[in-house]
């Protein structure tokens, strides 16, 4: 494809301006839906930008971004790379110790925060750095500051005094283009390196992938994951490649509103996300009785069926065709009605859960890939998804599966390495392979994980447990909101429980009977034997969750480990 000649990203978004309508729509904010962009105006702000970020840097500083998802997001990632600089997409959501030690690993000369709300998280920080050449902030500041802030609105709202031709930098494939800190679930963030050739490599990856996806209208997308996170952060080039249109969520609470306010035709989107849609339909499912209820069972194992690839009978077809015209239909006009597919990555999708969203008529594709290679490795396609899995690897990479078991990658997609941490990036990185870390298997070119090295519980009997597979099921009733499963090395499995609206109106003999049942679905081994519940949420907010809604799991067991030792006192 086309996307292997391409030297860099600056290419591949100015080959798609030059096909595209230039007053076309191409970026929309749903909080502000005046703060939107043409192809034009993208191409402008981005020359306008860059031009005076040059003034301030040379080929290869740093600019770090700290920003909630707007429209202004890909315009300044791709003007700072435009600069021959490098991004660092850093979240809103980092403790001051994170943002303190991202700033002095990677040392920016230029900084472009937001708005005040994102400043005041680092103003502390780098009054006396001097490496910092220059600060912007997207959002007009309300308040004077001891050091000079220039305004990026004012920047790209000035008319193109000199329509300056949009000149492509030498840049090649093998020249760093970002640096994705991880997302710190075991200490603090390390900086990934991330090519020019990698992002691009992942792009022809995913157009291959939804190829049978497109249309004469371009795709819409819905964006709600942080664009500081890889995923997202490389879906945005995926979006350029195809020329879609790009609409940016108000927030997570506000989702299935904004799915009907732009009717998207992709969304890409965490486990969790799912989980709770889920969770949601299933018991909106319950409510029914009588005649709907036995409909709606009767489709949800018709669509099982077929994603499992048994085949129906012709009264089976006939009545899947039925209750696709009268329910399914009724579901997916709940999501916009144009939804194509969702694309699940950034974590294990629970099998369940996978079946149950194709089955209702929502696909949904699985994906696997880590920050470290850019970060798809695999995925689903849409015309054979095996929930089971996470789908064939992209052919730009290789696959192959360790003696123990490890997933090992190699290919263009691969970080050039870890920002000033050679003996991390030695580590991980052996003779151009990386290892994952994932263990899993290879079955008829599709790749399936079946475990992760580093959150593995180990009983005193020697066996390997895994506590997502357990957590999962645990989430997967409506009694529970959020679960973490402790016990390495112990004589057996305890949890901490957080209860979902459903269950805070359950009294404990109803909820040790409904972790009962969900025993009764797991080895003897994985059996959760005492369990105590909180009552706050894990969050972004209190430390407890990654940007990406995983468990920051040493976090969590630090501060709750007296009472997770007490549930082994009397033995």
């Amino acid at each position: 494809m086309y996307l292997k000649k391409l030297n860099n990203l600056i290419e591949l978004f100015y080959d798609q301006y030059k096909l595209k309508n230039k007053d076309e729509v191409f970026l929309t904010s749903l909080k502000d839906q005046k703060n939107s962009f043409t192809w034009e105006k993208v191409k402008e702000s981005i020359v306008l930008i860059s031009n005076n970020l040059k003034n301030f840097s040379k080929k290869g500083d740093r600019c770090l971004l700290i920003s909630e998802n707007r429209p202004e997001w890909l315009i300044m990632d791709i003007a700072i790379m435009y600069s021959n600089l490098i991004t660092v997409p850093t979240y809103t959501t980092y403790s001051q110790k994170d943002y303190e030690h991202i700033i002095d690993d990677c040392c920016p000369s230029i900084i472009i925060i937001s708005n005040e709300e994102q400043l005041n998280k680092i103003k502390n920080i780098i009054k006396n750095k001097d490496f910092i050449k220059k600060i912007y902030s997207i959002d007009a500041l309300k308040k004077e500051y001891k050091f000079e802030i220039s305004n990026i609105k004012d920047l790209i709202e000035k008319k193109n005094p000199a329509k300056d031709d949009f000149s492509i930098p030498k840049i090649l494939r093998s020249d760093p283009a970002c640096i994705i800190y991880t997302s710190g679930t075991q200490g603090n963030p390390k900086g990934v390196v991330l090519s020019h050739g990698g992002i691009l490599s992942n792009c022809n990856g995913a157009i291959n992938l939804l190829k049978d996806l497109t249309s004469k209208e371009p795709l819409r997308f819905l964006t709600w994951l942080p664009l500081s996170h890889s995923y997202e952060h490389t879906v945005q080039f995926v979006q350029i490649s195809l020329g879609a249109k790009v609409y940016y969520a108000e927030s997570i609470e506000k989702l299935i509103k904004n799915m009907n306010d732009c009717k998207p035709h992709i969304m890409t989107a965490v486990p969790r996300f799912y989980q709770n849609l889920y969770q949601k339909i299933s018991s909106s499912f319950n409510k029914n009785v009588g005649v709907k209820k036995l409909l709606i069972n009767r489709m949800v194992e018709l669509g099982t069926k077929k994603i499992k690839k048994i085949k129906l009978n012709i009264l089976e077809k006939i009545q899947d065709a039925v209750l696709d015209t009268i329910i399914r239909k009724k579901i997916k006009s709940q999501f916009g009605g144009c939804l194509k597919t969702f694309v699940s990555g950034g974590g294990a999708l629970d099998k369940k859960i996978g079946h149950f969203l194709n089955a209702i008529g929502l696909p949904t594709l699985q994906g696997y890939g880590l920050t470290e290679t850019s970060p798809v490795v695999s995925c689903n396609p849409i015309n054979d998804i095996r929930v089971e899995t996470v789908g064939p690897p992209f052919e730009e990479n290789k696959v192959i599966i360790a003696e123990d078991g490890e997933i090992l990658v190699k290919g263009e997609n691969v970080m050039i390495g870890y920002w000033n941490n050679d003996s991390e990036t030695k580590k991980v990185l052996k003779n151009g392979w990386l290892h994952t870390g994932d263990i899993g298997v290879i079955e008829e070119n599709y790749l399936k994980i079946t475990d992760r090295k580093k959150d593995i519980l180990i009983s005193p009997g020697g066996d390997n447990i895994s506590p997502l597979k357990i957590e999962n099921e645990i989430t997967n009733s409506s009694y529970f909101e959020q679960a973490l499963v402790y016990g390495d090395n112990k004589p057996y499995l305890v949890a901490l429980l957080v209860l979902s609206d459903n269950g805070k109106t359950k009294e404990i003999n109803e909820i040790e009977l409904e972790i009962e049942k969900i025993n009764n679905k797991l080895a003897k081994i994985e059996k959760i034997k005492k369990f105590f519940v909180i009552k706050e949420k894990f969050s972004i907010e209190n430390g407890m969750l990654t940007p990406t809604l995983k468990l920051k799991r040493f976090k969590i067991i630090n501060s709750y480990q007296n009472n997770f030792e007490k549930l082994y006192k009397n033995l």
